[in-house]
């Protein structure tokens, strides 16, 4: 079971976890201190006297409020110490079950229930990572392994990536595999609605346009948290842009690297809110035609049954002019009144169903 709170030192290319929260910040290097949000709400005092130990400043209780809150959606805010990033994330569940080979009925209602987010914090000193996860969150984990895995690598004298080189890029590398993850969602997502559409026009199967109507509303929450997500990496290029000017080589490299870094993500971010707005138009077009088709299906049916009325009308004229209980009636006593009477119906009947089926009014269309 994944630890409430961790903590890890990160310096140069070494990766190292940290049995407790540390009395003073290492000399060189920096912390990356990874909460659940339950733990972080019960080690708040901790965390702020190590906070203030290790930065000489301490949260803000509106920012503390806006890492507990679990519907809180993506935003950024800043402080003269550190900045505050609120990034909501697939739930853990959509994440682990994107599969393109699921059951057609299967996939498609996960399709719509994997369009559920949960916010994850980021606090931002100059030497201190704090983040603040949801209780299944797998981001952490992800990421404390692979950071591992990378300084075992490099112990062993393979090849591996970068180590981040500040808490804003380890942060910027979280929220890039948050993103990757709504990516991922896009094709599964398109694969599903063409399956919904194509069964709004099989009249052997009913009810797709319900769910379709569901997996509307689920874009739309989807677009909104995209947009929020843009806003949020938004700002947080501008106030980049507002750092103070880097006194060396290095680090205007870092900076440099991080802005190319916020770019990519949001990038990201605008591939996929593009890709939903796709998918919405899409999918409201097909509501649109759905309903186009069953009002054709009701005209049709109600013009075959208004040429069959207009072609039993005479029919019924002539029946009921034989029918009249007068002695005089023509052909009333005729042995051959009932077939003239049946050749004048039956040609009556003949002459306007082809006239009907000339002008297109019965046949299929």
């Amino acid at each position: 079971m994944p630890q409430p709170v961790r903590s890890f030192h990160i310096v140069g290319d070494q990766f190292t976890e940290l049995e407790a929260l540390a009395e003073t910040l290492p000399p060189t290097g920096y912390i990356w201190v990874a909460t659940t949000r339950a733990a972080f709400e019960a080690a708040l005092p901790d965390v702020q006297a190590r906070l203030q130990a290790w930065t000489g400043a301490q949260l803000f209780e509106l920012h503390i409020l806006d890492l507990l809150n679990k519907q809180r959606p993506s935003s950024y805010d800043y402080t003269s110490a550190y900045d505050l990033l609120v990034f909501r994330r697939l739930a853990a569940n959509a994440i682990a079950t994107i599969d393109d080979d699921g059951l057609p009925s299967q996939g498609r209602q996960n399709a719509i229930s994997m369009i559920d987010t949960s916010p994850v914090g980021f606090v931002v000193f100059d030497r201190v990572l704090l983040t603040v996860h949801p209780t299944d969150c797998q981001v952490r984990e992800f990421f404390a392994n692979r950071l591992q895995n990378q300084t075992s690598s490099t112990a062993e004298g393979r090849a591996s990536a970068r180590m981040p080189a500040s808490p804003a890029d380890l942060m910027l590398r979280m929220v890039n595999f948050m993103v990757d993850s709504y990516l991922d969602l896009r094709k599964l997502l398109t694969k599903q609605l063409d399956e919904l559409q194509e069964e709004l026009f099989d009249p052997r199967r009913g009810g797709g346009w319900r769910l379709l109507l569901d997996s509307r509303n689920a874009l739309h929450f989807l677009e909104d948290t995209c947009e929020d997500q843009r806003a949020a990496i938004v700002e947080w290029l501008d106030a980049l842009e507002e750092w103070p000017a880097a006194t060396d080589e290095a680090t205007r490299r870092e900076r440099e690297q991080l802005r190319v870094r916020s770019r990519d993500v949001l990038e990201h971010i605008e591939r996929v809110l593009s890709h939903v707005r796709r998918l919405e138009s899409s999918s409201e077009t097909a509501v649109q035609m759905h309903f186009s088709e069953q009002s054709n299906r009701t005209n049709n049916i109600m013009r075959a049954l208004t040429v069959l009325t207009a072609i039993f009308l005479p029919l019924n004229l002539v029946t009921g002019f034989f029918g009249m209980n007068f002695e005089g009636l023509p052909l009333i006593h005729s042995p051959t009144g009932f077939w003239v009477a049946f050749s004048i119906m039956l040609a009556l009947g003949v002459g306007m169903s082809v006239f009907f089926w000339r002008k297109r009014y019965l046949g299929r269309h």
